[in-house]
C-alpha cells in the first residue's frame, strides 16, 4: 500500500497531540496531590518519557506488533526499530502511513500508560523501584495486552475490539494501580491534615485542558487515517467528555451544595477515558450514552472506595480503570448495527466503521470476557511484581521522609519554598 499524504499529515499531528498528554497528566495529578510532593509527581509521570521511549525503541515496539512467539511478539522482528520503512506501511498493516510513523504514534501511548498508575499511590513510591517498577511493567502487562488487543494477537484474531485503549491503556493501568494499594497501604496523615484536598486547583484545570486536547489524538489518531471513524472519534469524545462534566458537577452540586471545579475537571477525564474503546465505533448518541455511563460509574466507585477505606489518592481505579472497563463492554451494545458488518463500498452511509465492529449478544459477550481478563490479569501481575521489588528496593518513603516532603528528600527541590497559604471567604463585604 503506498503512504497517503492526508493521512500521514494527520497522524504526524496525533503523535504531538498524545505526547502533550504526558505534561497534561503531571499538571492534573500534580494539582491534586500534596504541595510537599508535586515535583515528585511530576518527575514520575515525566521520567516516563525517558525509560519507556528507550524500551520501546530497542525492543517493546517489537513485542507488541511483532509475529506472535508465544506471550508477546517476536523482541527481534523490530529490534531498535529495524526492517521499519519510512516510505512504506507497516508489513502485514492495511493503513497508509509508514511504519516509521505508526511506531512512533503507538510509543506515545506506552510512555502515557504507566504514569497514570502514579495517581494511586501518591506520596508512597520512592523514585528508584519505580523505574524499575515502570519498566518491568511494560513488558509483563503493557506489552502482552498491547499485542493480544492490537498487534495481530489471540483476542484480535477473536474479534475483540478496542478503539483507542479501553483495554491496553485503562484497564491495565487502573487495575494495576488497584492493585498497588495493597502493597503501599494509606499515606500517614495529621489530625489536622486532609490529604484528598488538591494543593492547587488551576493546576488541575490546565492538566484537564491539556489532556482533553491530547485526547483528540489519542482517540482520533487511533483510526490511523482521515476519514470517518477519526471525524467520529473526535466527536464522541467531546459529547461523552462534556455530559460526563456537566453530570458530575450536578452531582457535586446537589452533594455538598455548591459546584466543583475540581469534581468537573474530572468528570470530563472519566468521560474521556470511557469513550475511548469506542470512539471510532459508535454514533454520537452511543456518545452521550458513554458520558452518563461514566458519571454513573466512575462517580459511584470513587465513593465505593472510600467507603472501603482505599487510599486511592487520586482515584485512578475509579475514573481509569472503571472507565475503560464500561467502556470496552459497552461497545458491544452500542456499535453499529449488524447491516455495516460488510465492505465500505456496500455498506450503507449511516456506518462509521463498516466492516469492523458491529452490536450483538455475542460481540458484548467477547468485550465482557477480554476486560474482565484484562483486569484479573493486571492486577494479580501487577501485586505480584511490586512484591518482588519490594523484597529489592523497598518502595515505601519512611514517615520521617514523607513528613519532611518528598521533593526535598528525593530530589532535593521544593516547588514553592514558601508554600501557599489557603483562604476561606465565606462573605464578602461588595460595598
Amino acid at each position: 500500500m503506498a503512504i497517503d499524504l492526508p493521512s500521514t499529515g494527520m497522524m504526524l499531528l496525533c503523535v504531538a497531540l498524545v505526547q502533550l498528554m504526558t505534561p497534561g497528566l503531571a499538571f492534573f495529578y500534580g494539582g491534586l496531590v500534596s504541595h510537599r510532593s508535586v515535583l515528585t509527581m511530576m518527575m514520575q509521570i515525566f521520567v516516563s518519557m525517558g525509560v519507556v521511549s528507550i524500551l520501546w525503541f530497542a525492543f517493546v515496539f517489537s513485542l507488541c506488533f511483532g509475529d506472535t512467539i508465544g506471550f508477546w511478539g517476536n523482541p527481534w522482528e523490530f529490534i531498535a526499530m529495524r526492517n521499519i520503512n519510512v516510505n512504506e506501511p507497516l508489513r502485514g498493516t492495511e493503513h497508509g502511513i509508514s511504519g516509521l510513523l505508526f511506531a512512533a504514534y503507538q510509543g506515545m501511548f506506552a510512555v502515557i500508560t504507566p504514569p497514570l498508575m502514579t495517581g494511586a499511590f501518591a506520596d508512597r513510591f520512592r523514585f528508584k523501584p519505580y523505574l524499575l517498577f515502570i519498566a518491568i511493567w511494560l513488558i509483563v502487562v503493557y506489552a502482552p495486552w498491547c499485542h493480544w488487543i492490537w498487534g495481530g494477537g489471540w483476542l484480535a484474531d477473536w474479534g475483540v475490539g478496542d478503539f483507542a485503549g479501553g483495554i491496553v491503556v485503562h484497564t491495565t493501568a487502573g487495575f494495576s494501580a488497584l492493585a498497588s494499594l495493597a502493597i503501599v497501604g494509606k499515606r500517614p496523615s495529621t489530625e489536622r491534615e486532609n490529604l484528598d484536598i488538591p494543593h492547587n486547583i488551576p493546576f488541575v484545570a490546565l492538566g484537564t485542558a491539556l489532556l482533553w486536547f491530547g485526547w483528540f489524538g489519542f482517540n482520533g489518531g487511533s483510526a490511523l487515517a482521515v476519514g470517518g471513524p477519526a471525524v467520529a472519534a473526535v466527536v464522541n469524545s467531546e459529547i461523552a467528555a462534556s455530559v460526563s462534566l456537566f453530570l458530575w458537577v450536578l452531582i457535586d452540586w446537589i452533594r455538598r451544595k455548591r459546584p466543583s471545579l475540581v469534581g468537573l475537571c474530572v468528570g470530563a477525564i472519566a468521560g474521556l477515558a470511557t469513550v475511548t474503546p469506542a470512539a471510532g465505533f459508535i454514533q454520537p448518541w452511543g456518545g452521550f450514552v458513554l458520558g452518563a455511563t461514566a458519571t454513573l460509574f466512575c462517580y459511584g466507585c470513587c465513593e465505593l472506595r472510600k467507603k472501603f477505606g482505599l487510599d486511592d489518592a487520586l482515584d485512578v481505579w475509579g475514573v481509569h480503570g472503571v472507565g475503560g472497563f464500561m467502556g470496552t463492554v459497552l461497545l458491544g451494545a452500542l456499535a453499529d448495527p449488524s447491516g455495516c458488518g460488510v465492505e465500505a463500498v456496500l455498506a450503507p452511509k449511516h456506518c462509521v466503521n463498516p466492516n469492523t465492529i458491529t452490536r450483538s449478544w455475542e460481540q458484548l459477550g467477547k468485550q465482557t470476557v477480554a476486560v474482565s481478563l484484562c483486569a484479573v490479569y493486571s492486577f494479580c501481575v501487577t501485586f505480584v511484581l511490586l512484591k518482588l521489588i519490594n523484597l529489592v528496593f523497598p518502595i515505601l518513603p519512611s514517615r520521617e521522609h514523607i513528613e519532611k516532603g518528598l521533593d526535598n528528600v528525593e530530589h532535593g527541590e521544593m516547588a514553592y519554598h514558601t508554600p501557599a497559604k489557603s483562604y476561606v471567604v465565606e462573605n464578602v463585604d461588595r460595598q
